[in-house]
C-alpha cells in the first residue's frame, strides 16, 4: 500500500491488522481457560463473556474527551501495550500457579476498554491521514481485513489451542498488540489533538458532547440506532447458534468452523466492493439496498436443520449476511467519519463503540434468558423477525455538501 493512501496509512492498516489476527486467533480462548484450567462453573463463564465487555463499555464512555485532546498515535501505542501487557500477564500467572477467575475477569475489562480507546484514536487519525475521498477505500481495506481474520484466526487458534492449549494463545494475541504498538511506531507525520481550554480542564458536560452530536445530526441519529440495534440483534444469536448446532442438531466441531469460517470470506468480497458500488450506484443507495438486504437474511436461520441441509443453510444464509454486512459497514463508517467535526471525532467513536457494545451484552443476556424458555431455535427467530424492521431507521436521504468522487481500488494498489 504505497499509492494514493500513502505510506503511513500502510503502517496504520499493518498494525490494525495483526492485532486484528491476534484477538481472533485467541477467540473463545478465555472461556476455555476458565474450563479447562479453572474448572469454572456455566455461570462463571456466561459472566465473563459478557460482564467483561459490557463494564469496559461503560468505563470507555469517560476517555472520549480524554483521547480527543490528545495526539492520536501515542494514545494508539499507549492503548496497544497496556494490552500487551494485560494479555501477557494471564500466561506468567499460569506458569507461576498464580491465575485466578478475578484475573480474567479484570484482564478483559482492561483490554477491552483500551480497544475501544483505540479504536476512537484510530479512527480519529484514519480522519486526519487519509482525504476524504479516499476514506471509503481505506475504510472497505479495514473491513477485508478484518472479515479474512474472522475466517482464518479461529480455525488458525484452535490448532494452536490443540497443540499447546488456551494460554498460548494468549501470548499470541497479546504479541499481536506489541507488533500493532511498533507498527504505530513506524508511522511518520504530522498528528492531530484537538484544542482544550485550559480555564475550564475537563467537565462533565464534555463526556455527553458525542451523544449530543450523534442525536442531533439526523443521518448520524439513523445510522447509529440501525447499526446498535443491528449489531446488537445479530451478536445475541450467536451463543445460541452454537447451543443449537454443536447441543441439539450434534454437529461436529469442525461443521462449527465451517459454518462461520466460510461464509466470512463473503465480509472480504463485500468489502472490495462497496467503493465500485459507490461509484456506479451513489453511497446513499448501495448504503440503503445493503442496509435492508443484511436484515434480511438471518431470518433464514429459522430454517435451519440437522445433518448437511443444516449446514449449507446457515453457510449460505451467513455468507449473504456477511456479505451485505462487508459492503455496509465501509460505506457507514465513511459516512459517519466525514459528518463528524475533527475535534469532536475520538468522542463519537468511543460513545457509537461502548453503546454497542453494552446493547450486544445486554441483548445476549435477555435471547439467553429467551432461549431458556423458547428454545434455541425460536429465539432465533425472533431476532430475525425484529431485524426485518431495523431498516426502518436508514436515513432516508443524505445530504452533502458537494458530490465527492471515490478513488477506486485499483488507484490504490501498490
Amino acid at each position: 500500500m504505497r499509492g494514493q493512501l500513502g505510506r503511513s496509512f500502510g503502517w496504520l492498516w499493518s498494525a490494525y491488522a495483526v492485532s486484528t489476527y491476534g484477538t481472533w486467533i485467541a477467540f473463545g480462548a478465555f472461556p476455555l481457560i476458565a474450563v479447562k484450567v479453572l474448572n469454572s462453573p456455566a455461570f462463571a463463564v456466561s459472566l465473563l463473556e459478557a460482564a467483561g465487555p459490557a463494564v469496559a463499555a461503560m468505563v470507555a464512555f469517560s476517555l472520549g474527551p480524554w483521547v480527543e485532546h490528545r495526539a492520536k498515535r501515542p494514545v494508539m501505542i499507549a492503548t496497544d501495550l497496556i494490552r500487551f501487557v494485560a494479555m501477557a500477564s494471564v500466561p506468567v500467572a499460569y506458569v507461576l500457579g498464580l491465575l485466578s477467575y478475578g484475573q480474567l475477569l479484570v484482564v478483559s475489562v482492561v483490554s477491552g476498554t483500551a480497544s475501544i480507546a483505540f479504536t476512537a484514536a484510530s479512527g480519529a487519525y484514519l480522519k486526519h491521514l487519509v482525504r476524504g475521498d479516499h476514506l471509503l477505500v481505506a475504510n472497505g481495506r479495514f473491513e477485508g481485513t478484518s472479515w479474512v481474520a474472522t475466517a482464518a484466526g479461529p480455525p488458525l487458534g484452535g490448532a494452536l489451542t490443540g497443540l499447546l492449549g488456551p494460554v498460548v494463545t494468549v501470548l499470541a494475541d497479546a504479541l499481536s498488540y506489541l507488533l500493532s504498538a511498533l507498527g504505530v511506531l513506524r508511522i511518520r507525520g504530522s498528528d492531530v489533538a484537538a484544542p482544550r481550554n485550559r480555564a475550564t480542564g475537563l467537565r462533565g458536560a464534555d463526556l455527553l458532547v458525542g451523544w449530543r452530536f450523534i442525536l442531533r445530526d439526523r443521518v448520524m441519529r439513523r445510522l447509529f440506532l440501525n447499526s446498535v440495534l443491528v449489531s446488537g440483534l445479530i451478536m445475541a444469536t450467536v451463543p445460541l447458534l452454537a447451543v443449537l448446532l454443536l447441543g441439539q442438531y450434534h454437529f461436529p466441531a469442525w461443521h462449527y468452523g465451517l459454518a462461520f469460517g466460510i461464509p466470512a470470506l463473503g465480509g472480504f468480497v463485500g468489502a472490495r466492493l462497496s467503493v465500485r458500488l459507490v461509484n456506479r450506484y451513489g453511497r446513499h443507495r448501495v448504503m440503503t439496498v445493503s442496509g435492508w438486504l443484511r436484515s434480511l437474511f438471518p431470518l433464514g436461520l429459522a430454517f435451519v436443520r440437522p445433518g448437511l441441509p443444516g449446514l449449507l443453510t446457515v453457510i449460505i444464509v451467513e455468507g449473504l449476511l456477511i456479505t451485505c454486512m462487508g459492503i455496509f459497514n465501509p460505506v457507514c463508517a465513511t459516512e459517519r467519519l466525514q459528518r463528524t467535526p475533527a475535534d469532536h471525532t475520538a468522542r463519537i467513536l468511543s460513545t457509537w463503540s461502548a453503546v454497542s457494545r453494552l446493547m450486544q451484552a445486554a441483548l445476549m443476556v435477555l435471547w439467553g434468558i429467551l432461549a431458556t424458555l423458547t428454545g434455541p431455535l425460536a429465539a432465533i427467530t425472533m431476532s430475525g423477525v425484529l431485524l426485518l424492521a431495523t431498516p426502518l431507521l436508514l436515513p432516508r436521504r443524505i445530504h452533502v455538501s458537494a458530490p465527492e468522487p471515490v478513488a477506486s481500488i485499483e488507484d490504490t494498489r501498490a
